[in-house]
C-alpha cells in the first residue's frame, strides 16, 4: 500500500481526497482568514503537481480551470498526488484586486521570510507548507485589468521537463520567458521544480476559451507525467515557440479604436487601429513595428501616451503560428471575445 501523503499536518490517505483550509493570517476584525486548497492521492506513486491560481487575487480564470480539473480526477485512477490550490492571495480575492493590502506584488515577493512584510509572510508560509512537498507546478495567470491574453504558456524553455510540460500543455503559443527575481518560478527552479505558467484571458472576468484551454491544457500535461491514461483522439495542437515579444505602446493621448483581434497575424507597418481626441480630431494610426501575431490587447479605449496597446510575438514562421491559433480555437469550438 502506498503511504499517505502528509501537507500542512494532515496525512491524505491513497486512494482519497481531502479538502483543507490552510490559517495563513488574520483580518483587521481577528476573523480568521485560510488559503483553500484540495489534495487527490492517488493509489499509484507517481508525481504530486501543484495547480495554483490568484497568485494575484484579481486573476479568476485559473480558480474556473482548478475547479474543473478537480472536477475530471478519480483518486481511484490517479498516479501521483494533485495538489490544487484555487487562491493563493486570498486577501487580493477578497478586495478584487492584483496586490495584496499593502500593495505588493505576491509574485515578486517569493521566497519570502517568516518575519518580513505581509508579502514575505503570504510567500514563505507558501512556499513551506505547499511548494515543498510538490514535484511539478502550473501556476494560472490572466492579463492585468483592462487587458486581456491569447491562451499561452510562458517557461525556461532550456530546462528540458520543463519545455516537455510546455510542449503537453498544447497551448497555440509557447514564450521562453526569462525568470524574474521574487517570482514563484525563480523559487521553484531553484529547487530543481519545473514549472509553466499559463496566461489568458482578462483580470475580474471568466474567459469561456481561457478556461476550456487550461482546463484542456493541465489535463494534458497530467497525461505527459502519467498521472492521467492518455486519450486516445486527435493530435494536439504543435506550440510555436515565440522568437520575441514586444509592447505597441500609444504615441498620444485619446480614444483608442483597435481593429486588431487577439491571434491575429499582422505584418510590419499595418495599422492596428487610431487614437483620436474626444471629437474625432488629432487622429494617429497605432502600427506594426515588426510582423507577428497579437497576443495581448488592451480592452479600455481610454488611453495616454506611453500605455501598452498590443503584445506582439513575432516568429521564424508568422503564417505556421498563425495556423496553430487557428487550429487552436476550432478546436475548442469558441470564438475568442470581440474586444
Amino acid at each position: 500500500m502506498r503511504e499517505s501523503f502528509p501537507i500542512a499536518g494532515t496525512q491524505i490517505t491513497p486512494g482519497s481526497r481531502r479538502v483543507l483550509q490552510l490559517a495563513l493570517a488574520q483580518l483587521y476584525t481577528q476573523s480568521p482568514l485560510t488559503v483553500p486548497l484540495e489534495v487527490v492521492h492517488g493509489r499509484q506513486p507517481g508525481p504530486v503537481l501543484l495547480i495554483c491560481a490568484a497568485i494575484h487575487g484579481d486573476e479568476l480564470n485559473g480558480i474556473e480551470i482548478v475547479n474543473q480539473v478537480l472536477a475530471r480526477v478519480n483518486p481511484a485512477r490517479l498516479k501521483g498526488t494533485l495538489v490544487a490550490v484555487p487562491v493563493v492571495n486570498v486577501f487580493g480575492f477578497i478586495h478584487k484586486s492584483r496586490y495584496l493590502p499593502d500593495r505588493r506584488d505576491l509574485n515578486r515577493c517569493f521566497p519570502g521570510s517568516e518575519k518580513g512584510s505581509l508579502g514575505a509572510r503570504v510567500a514563505h508560509f507558501f512556499v513551506d507548507e505547499i511548494v515543498s512537498q510538490c514535484s511539478h507546478i502550473v501556476d494560472l495567470h490572466t492579463g492585468a485589468i483592462h487587458r486581456s491574453n491569447l491562451p499561452q504558456i510562458r517557461a525556461r524553455l532550456d530546462c528540458p521537463a520543463t519545455r516537455q510540460m510546455a510542449d503537453d500543455f498544447g497551448a497555440p503559443v509557447v514564450l521562453d520567458a526569462s525568470i524574474r527575481d521574487g517570482s514563484l518560478r525563480a523559487v521553484a527552479e531553484s529547487r530543481g521544480i519545473p514549472v509553466i505558467l499559463y496566461e489568458a484571458g482578462e483580470a475580474l472576468r471568466f474567459d469561456p476559451l481561457a478556461i476550456k484551454a487550461g482546463t484542456r491544457g493541465v489535463l494534458n500535461v497530467m497525461r505527459g507525467l502519467g498521472m492521467l491514461k492518455p486519450v486516445a483522439g486527435k493530435a494536439k495542437v504543435k506550440p510555436m515557440i515565440a522568437k520575441s515579444s514586444t509592447w505597441i505602446r500609444a504615441e498620444q493621448d485619446g480614444l483608442l479604436h483597435l481593429k486588431a483581434r487577439l491571434g491575429d497575424r499582422v505584418s510590419k507597418g499595418q495599422c492596428l487601429g487610431t487614437i483620436s481626441a474626444p471629437l474625432g480630431a488629432d487622429t494617429c494610426e497605432v502600427t506594426a513595428p515588426r510582423s507577428g501575431i497579437v497576443i495581448g490587447c488592451l480592452t479600455m479605449p481610454l488611453v495616454n501616451e506611453g500605455d501598452a496597446v498590443c503584445h506582439l510575438a513575432s516568429f521564424d514562421e508568422v503564417k505556421q503560428a498563425e495556423l496553430s491559433v487557428e487550429r487552436f480555437v476550432d478546436e475548442l469550438d469558441i470564438r475568442p471575445e470581440v474586444l
